[in-house]
């Protein structure tokens, strides 16, 4: 049976092959290479700054909860992400499930001088090129989308167009890989994309396997200025924070305090 996460990365390489007869590969990757290398070491910069950093996501639903914000003022809440001290913003580009769109990203790059990850399902080397053209200081890479020896080899693009990569495990052997890899932003995924089930207590059980030299991301799950709080005592540099804050009355009060952690 087919999960969630095979399901959105199948329709991932449908989409990158419709784009591909838009603007074909390698046009994409002259366009990407023409522009130097990005400013992908403002996101590492931003998440290794001295307490809690947090990583604030705009996003319109997912395939767990459905439509989150019927209402997407999306520039209003990355704008009032940035003016609350957001470390760094999240945009989902992904548009089956996640309703996300790349003209999402580039309103809110132009809006904001956050440091912005790109957040899509990554299973072509065309989107790299596309995120360097985006304007994007980092992607997001999944482990369970990639074995050692491609994760290492699209780390290597990564770093030669000048994007920062969070590379997202959920358990050990994707530690393991993300490790021999060279990932230097590793995060640990409180959701497990095959079922969408959570369990906060994940990114806490795996902390011991990060290695000291890499930054450590807790993604998912996190709904309180207490959980974000657990996640730092246990050694996150950082959180990524979606739902939480795009449901949040008070995004400002809410950021303030999972960053007074």
């Amino acid at each position: 049976m087919p999960t969630i996460l095979n399901t959105i990365a199948a329709h991932a390489a449908y989409r990158v092959a419709q784009d591909k007869l838009r603007i074909p590969a390698q046009e994409m990757r002259e366009r990407a290479l023409a522009l130097g290398r990005g400013e992908g070491e403002a996101f590492r910069r931003a998440l290794a700054e001295p307490g809690l950093s947090v990583i604030c996501e705009v996003k319109k639903a997912s395939p767990s909860r459905g439509v989150i914000a019927e209402d997407f003022p999306y520039l209003d809440i990355a704008r009032e992400y940035a003016a609350a001290g957001a470390d760094a913003i999240s945009c989902l580009t992904e548009p089956k499930w996640f309703l996300g769109s790349d003209r999402v990203f580039a309103g809110i790059r132009a809006a904001v001088h956050t440091p912005m990850l790109r957040k899509d399902f990554v299973v072509d080397d065309y989107q790299l090129y596309q995120s360097r053209c985006m304007g994007a200081n980092a992607v997001l890479l999944i482990c369970a989308l990639h074995d050692t020896a491609l994760l290492k080899r699209r780390l290597a693009l990564c770093e030669e167009l000048g994007l920062c990569a969070l590379v997202e495990t959920h358990d050990e052997g994707e530690i393991a890989s993300a490790v021999a890899a060279g990932a230097r932003v590793i995060g640990v995924n409180n959701r497990n994309l095959h079922d969408f089930t959570v369990d906060l207590g994940n990114a806490e059980r795996l902390r011991a396997l990060i290695p000291p030299d890499a930054l450590y991301v807790a993604e998912s799950g996190v709904q309180s200025a207490e959980q974000a709080q657990r996640l730092h005592r246990c050694g996150a540099d950082a959180v990524l924070v979606g739902e939480a804050l795009m449901r949040s009355t008070d995004r400002r009060g809410m950021l303030h305090a999972m960053k007074g952690a």
